[in-house]
């Protein structure tokens, strides 16, 4: 719930917590370099019952780069260049009725990959904007126990291209397509278990074949718009349909949570051999400290590729900044 401003603004009016603050921090390649990480501090508070906002801001830095020569020798002019992008998010949700809500979400994005070597390359940005509805169920008996269903979908990331120079080629921000479904399953004496269902749809057109180069085929993105971009990623694949299919990838997790104070989680991804490969499993736990949540996850690739967070210990920390919500009898 914290962390919904990445995945669905639109829980936020469910929250227990009126307010609540969380940093989180991901090594990245840690196998290889020790200064590449991705960082993100979030916000959110529920100002009225029936309404939330929140605030994000993420920054990815790419670790020190050192000039040197072709024999290897430091270029004391150049210096040392450090790489970053970051976004600053903001969004606003609305509970339409007792179960189902709606958010919209402002993101500007900073890309500064540029290098002093390259005079003509510049910073780029845009704007993003994601569009998310939650539908929360009530609970319903199943079997011995109860259980409520969830629903979520976002457009995530819809907004103009990148252009890092002048005259360069634009290049897609991530727009993407996301639904997911979970159960929560009330076991009594303060045991749950929730199962969660995740699909997601990268919608930006596929690259187009250019030509050829030493035996090797070239590819580029289709110049035209993002909107364009968005309605073509749905048939534009190559061989068709089942190349289609091919592009969603597909997540499951089970978390279990005993008293609110101490919960398990593990989980599974899967993208096609074809359009990444991406599999990993993931394990993780969460602690409750009074006022205080600390949630640490590890990654394992499951993929002959390899995966840049592979064997990374992960971790972020949330404060709740008031009492839980007192829910007003109907």
């Amino acid at each position: 719930m914290f962390f919904s401003q990445q995945w669905n603004p639109a829980k936020y009016v469910f929250s227990k917590e009126r307010q609540a603050i969380g940093v989180s921090y991901t090594p990245y390649l840690s196998k290889l370099v020790d200064d590449i990480f991705l960082a993100n501090l979030t916000f959110y508070t529920k100002n009225t019952e029936r309404s939330a906002w929140g605030l994000s801001l993420k920054y990815f830095s790419l670790g020190d780069i050192q000039f040197n020569d072709l024999i290897g020798n430091t270029i004391v002019q150049q210096g040392i260049e450090r790489p970053n992008e970051l976004t600053l998010d903001f969004s606003y949700g609305l509970l339409l009725n007792e179960k189902f809500s709606m958010a919209v979400a402002a993101r500007y994005i900073r890309s500064d990959l540029k290098l002093s070597s390259d005079a003509d390359a510049t910073p780029a940005s845009s704007i993003g904007i994601d569009i998310a509805a939650f539908y929360q169920g009530e609970y319903f008996d199943m079997g011995s126990n109860k259980a409520s269903m969830r629903y979520g979908v976002n457009v995530s990331n819809i907004g103009p291209r990148l252009k890092y120079d002048e005259g360069g080629q634009k290049n897609f921000i991530p727009t993407n397509l996301r639904v997911g479904a979970g159960m929560n399953l009330d076991l009594g004496a303060s045991n749950v278990l929730n199962f969660n269902f995740e699909l997601n749809k990268l919608l930006v057109p596929s690259p187009v074949e250019v030509g050829q180069q030493n035996g090797v085929t070239l590819y580029e993105q289709p110049d035209i718009s993002f909107l364009n971009g968005i309605i073509e990623s749905f048939s534009d694949a190559p061989n068709g349909l089942s190349e289609e299919l091919k592009e969603i990838t597909w997540a499951t997790g089970v978390e279990y949570v005993f008293q609110d104070v101490f919960a398990l989680r593990t989980g599974y991804f899967n993208e096609s051999l074809e359009k990444g490969s991406r599999r990993f499993l993931t394990l993780g736990a969460g602690f409750q400290l009074d006022f205080a949540t600390i949630d640490i996850s590890y990654l394992f690739s499951t993929s002959r590729i390899r995966n840049p967070l592979e064997n990374t210990l992960r971790f972020s920390l949330t404060f709740n900044l008031s009492n839980p919500v007192i829910e007003t009898p109907e």
